[in-house]
């Protein structure tokens, strides 16, 4: 092999272009042919799919090599879109592995050329099993296709390696088939955000879409509340002494309702620019009339909230359905989670 780069900075970039365009040409062929002559094939076998999740069965995907790399992935995206599946290896399926197939199950085999020897070899005992199996396959003609109930159309009119057929755009679409799959499944099922949250507890989205306020809020033992006749000197000595240490809440005389917020740069700010800074009251630095939260909202509603806000906003006090003060948000508690 050479040494040095045998292409031109701009030919690297001009091929890396080539090869995008050619994988992204052949899913547009392919949603081509599912509007039109496939689209039947497509429909049987969502909705095979469909009743074998609906009678308590399970999706088995099957593959080797590269193949099996995007079963997996398949298998991947069907589980958290929530359709129960598993990867079966065509290997251990016949040494012993074929036992995880039960009767209501469904299986996805996938092979480019059809004909690969590992998964054919799988079909007798599925057919002594009786159940439904759906090739993802790029040749109509192949043994895979003939005997399988349901055909999946992966052709491709070559892969992006010019010179040594590496399976390429054969695999990306197939694994955006397993996509279309999953996806129409999932939405077919009526599959919420919120049942998708459940499945991702650790990440982000679940974080969102299950992380209520008080979850995550200072409770109002942890924050300075003060009277708006409070006087400054006060405010600043005590705030060091919570929890939350740079933001005071301004109640009313009833001791339950918010009507003002103190932060650590409204206290800057007065510092500045109002001279007599200790005689002055909280009801004189405090900022007013506060957007606030309940205690229940889901804390990627808050963070939203606070964004979309026409100022900004850096802090939200949480209220019950009285109204009255349980505690205080923080921007950085959301950013640092959601």
């Amino acid at each position: 092999m050479p040494s040095t780069p045998t292409m031109t900075s701009d030919e690297i970039i001009q091929e890396a272009s080539r090869i995008l365009l050619q994988e992204s040409n052949a899913l547009a062929d392919c949603a081509e042919r599912l509007r039109h002559e496939n689209k039947d094939q497509f429909h049987q076998a969502i909705y095979r799919l469909f009743q074998t999740l609906d009678r308590g069965g399970k999706i088995v995907v099957t593959g080797v090599g590269k193949s099996g790399k995007i079963g997996e992935k398949i298998v991947a995206t069907l589980q958290s879109t929530g359709s129960c599946a598993v990867f079966l290896h065509p290997v251990e399926g016949i040494h012993g592995d074929l036992g995880v197939i039960q009767a209501n199950d469904a299986v996805i085999a996938i092979s480019y050329s059809g004909n690969t020897e590992e998964v054919l070899r799988l079909m007798p005992s599925l057919r002594k099993r009786n159940v439904s199996v759906i090739a993802l396959c790029g040749n109509k003609n192949s043994r895979l296709v003939k005997e399988s109930d349901i055909w999946l159309d992966g052709h491709v009119k070559s892969e992006a390696c010019q010179y040594i057929p590496a399976p390429t755009t054969s695999t990306t679409l197939a694994l955006a088939l397993g996509d279309a799959v999953a996806i129409t499944l999932m939405e077919l099922r009526g599959f919420t955000p919120q049942s998708f949250a459940l499945n991702h507890p650790g990440g982000s989205l679940g974080r969102r879409l299950l992380l209520k306020v008080k979850d995550i809020m200072y409770r109002i033992s942890d924050v300075l509340t003060v009277f708006m006749s409070t006087k400054m000197d006060r405010v600043v000595a005590e705030m060091m002494d919570y929890k939350c240490n740079s933001v005071a809440l301004v109640i009313d005389d009833s001791g339950h309702s918010v009507v003002g917020v103190i932060t650590s740069g409204d206290i800057r700010r007065a510092i500045a620019f109002r001279g007599q800074f200790f005689e002055l009251n909280a009801n004189d630095v405090m900022s007013r009339n506060p957007v606030t939260c309940f205690v229940d909202d889901l804390a990627g509603e808050a963070k939203r909230l606070m964004e979309e806000s026409d100022y900004p906003i850096s802090t939200l006090p949480v209220v019950d359905k009285n109204n009255k003060v349980k505690g205080l948000l923080t921007f950085k508690q959301l950013e640092e989670l959601i």
